[in-house]
């Protein structure tokens, strides 16, 4: 089983509209979670409306798997190690497509495991197969950056069993600055977070987790108040406005539209000289950064930006 990782975590298939939707207060408050309940939950074709509308307060990874490949159970049992590990922050949510036909439409999975993220009733992809510990770690630590930029915020209330394992063996801690960062994060501080990936670097410039969590800040820090109908207006009504499509293109990339806003950046590379195609290639530079250079996107975009320049 391949591990392809991806961490543009706003793409989206919405949800929500799948079947009925849940009675108005179905779906539990921020903080919610009932005593004793596990970070894991078995979703079914007839209790997955309320568990997406669930994911508008706390942040949720479901693991896509099949009873008829029980090796693609795997990827379950890790993402709960690591959940155990993250004090409620997030719901995992078991996907037996085997058992259930109608998440088998609704998913329509290419291969099993699979690991998508539910924010905000939306179901965004992040990797396919199965990864390493900590590369499964660094796409759920970028989840939980998402969720906290949009607002959800409302953990699930861990049991003594989970605390108990988390205990015994459950996700690594970060690094100290690393912590610090996601701290801020969470608190939106954003600028603080910046400082904290930026000391991190000053101490190891191959840090590479370091180097993506400051462009994603970056990337948090430029959308930050943005109005999205506006810009995009500003761009169409003229192509060659480089502030409105750097706009634009980062707006795309938060929105799950990667390669929408890579192709935006490359043409406007090829239509532009000198010091303007020097910022416009920075940027989306920058923007390979966000999404991460094991993302097969960023490969294709790189070898367009390159054709672009020469």
């Amino acid at each position: 089983m391949s591990q392809q990782p991806s961490p543009a975590l706003r793409g989206a298939v919405d949800l929500t509209g799948l079947g009925q939707q849940p009675q108005p207060g179905s779906a539990p408050s921020a903080g919610g979670g009932q005593p004793g309940a596990s970070v894991l939950v078995e979703a079914t074709d007839a209790t997955f409306e309320q568990i997406v509308a669930r994911s508008t307060t706390v942040p949720a990874v479901g693991v896509v798997w099949s009873s008829q490949h029980p090796e693609s159970k795997q990827l379950l049992d890790e993402t709960v190690a690591v959940a155990q590990g993250l004090e409620g922050r997030l719901q995992v949510v078991g996907m037996d497509v085997a058992t259930n036909p109608g998440l088998m439409q609704a998913l329509q999975p290419q291969q099993v495991p699979m690991a998508i993220g539910l924010l905000g009733g939306q179901a965004v992809h992040l990797l396919t197969g199965m990864p390493e510990r900590q590369q499964l770690t660094e796409v759920l630590d970028q989840l939980l950056a998402a969720a906290v930029q949009n607002g959800i915020t409302g953990r699930v209330q861990v049991s003594a069993e989970d605390a108990s394992e988390a205990t015994d063996g459950g996700a690594d801690e970060l690094p100290p600055l690393h912590q610090e960062a996601f701290d801020a994060i969470e608190r939106d501080d954003l600028d603080a977070a910046a400082s904290a990936y930026e000391r991190a670097l000053a101490e190891n410039p191959k840090d590479a987790e370091a180097s993506a969590g400051l462009a994603q800040v970056g990337l948090m820090r430029r959308t930050q108040g943005v109005d999205l109908d506006a810009a995009r207006r500003a761009a169409a009504d003229d192509p060659t406005d480089i502030d409105a499509a750097l706009v634009v293109a980062d707006l795309d990339v938060l929105g799950g539209h990667v390669e929408d806003g890579f192709t935006r950046l490359i043409d406007l590379v090829r239509t532009t000289a000198g010091d303007d195609r020097e910022r416009v290639r920075t940027h989306l530079v920058g923007l390979f950064d966000v999404v991460g250079n094991h993302d097969e996107r960023v490969r294709k975009g790189r070898t367009a930006l390159m054709s672009a320049l020469f």
